[in-house]
């Protein structure tokens, strides 16, 4: 599921960037946009009840502000990464260079810092086991910082969505 894109996001009661939430219309062209991230701006504007260009200018907009992402998402395992994890890691001192070390990684799909058990939890996709053993032992577990980790390999993904944001 790798897009070449990084989203960081940081607690902010308005929401991304500083913002006021988002109002109803630019949810509905969220929503159009997650149902088909082709769909022609003229058919979410005749969906949603703006012209061609409102849409456009609210699309940019939401980009600009960091609300969405416009990606390609894959099945990883079409494109021969058969292996993902979910990887606790337990941290000494500073999280903020773990975090950044783990996140400049090409396996690592999301890092998010946490509070419980863990201080960071990680998405792994790998080639396959072997490619997951080299990540984990060789490269995070070396990292600076790093005192622990704790692997829960996927067996079946059964549900995935990115629906969410217009609950």
């Amino acid at each position: 599921m790798h897009s070449g894109a990084v989203a960081t996001r940081n607690a902010d009661p308005k929401g991304a960037g500083g913002t006021a939430p988002v109002d109803a219309v630019s949810l509905a062209i969220i929503e159009q946009l997650q149902e088909d991230g082709r769909r022609p701006y003229a058919a979410i504007g005749k969906a949603v009840g703006l012209s061609e260009a409102a849409v456009r200018q609210r699309v940019q907009k939401l980009l600009d502000q960091g609300v969405m992402q416009i990606v390609a998402v894959t099945d990883p395992l079409t494109v021969g990464l058969r292996r993902q994890a979910m990887v606790g890691v337990g941290v000494e001192g500073d999280l903020d260079p773990v975090a950044d070390a783990l996140a400049a990684m090409d396996e690592v799909e999301y890092v998010v810092v946490t509070a419980g058990s863990f201080d960071l939890l990680i998405e792994i996709v790998c080639e396959d086991d072997d490619h997951l053993l080299n990540t984990i032992n060789k490269r995070i577990r070396t990292l600076p910082g790093v005192r622990s980790t704790e692997s829960f390999v996927y067996l079946k993904l059964r549900k995935q969505t990115y629906t969410w944001g217009t609950r």
